[in-house]
């Protein structure tokens, strides 16, 4: 009885067999292959266990072990395939954290220039705007805070955002 036949019996005895007898040669092929030794011992099993999955629809007219190579060779074909299409992933994803850091440093970069030029306001108008947009203050209370007219705060909080868009503008 030759190991085909006994292999697509179920015979598990035979699938050791061919396992130890292939195992080293298989393992250097794929070695050469994929020039990867965990790459290498991946595909090794997932032949063999693709060789026992299909044992029924083995040829009787081919060789085992061209049949085993063949299995082997469009294993390692497609774990290639899916390490090079999981590296395309981990590069994007790699992109795409360096893309937001660099936004972040821009945005960043963008808040400081702002706070610089709130800073840079004279100090009733820097006032006026600090109570308006960070503590979100409406125009009467700050006239009322301040001892101004509400005209005054309106003016005050427009000069500041003219004066905030123009050194947004030369940067």
């Amino acid at each position: 009885m030759n190991d085909i036949d006994a292999l697509k019996r179920g015979c598990m005895a035979t699938f050791k067999v061919i396992y130890h007898q292939y195992h080293p040669k298989l393992y250097a092929f794929l070695l050469k292959k994929t020039s990867s030794a965990y790459l290498a011992e991946e595909v090794l099993q997932l032949s063999f266990i693709k060789l026992w999955n299909s044992r029924k629809s083995l040829s009787d007219t081919l060789d085992l072990d061209i049949q085993l190579f063949r299995i082997a060779r469009t294993t390692a074909i497609d774990e290639l395939r899916k390490d090079a299409s999981r590296n395309n992933h981990i590069n994007q994803l790699e992109h795409d954290i360096i893309h937001v850091d660099h936004l972040r440093l821009d945005e960043k970069a963008q808040l400081n220039q702002i706070e610089r030029a709130i800073e840079e306001l004279p100090p009733v108008r820097k006032t006026v705007f600090k109570l308006s947009r960070y503590n979100h203050l409406s125009n009467a209370e700050i006239a009322e805070m301040l001892g101004l007219a509400e005209k005054t705060v309106e003016n005050h909080i427009n000069l500041a955002l003219k004066s905030l868009r123009l050194y947004r503008d030369a940067f």
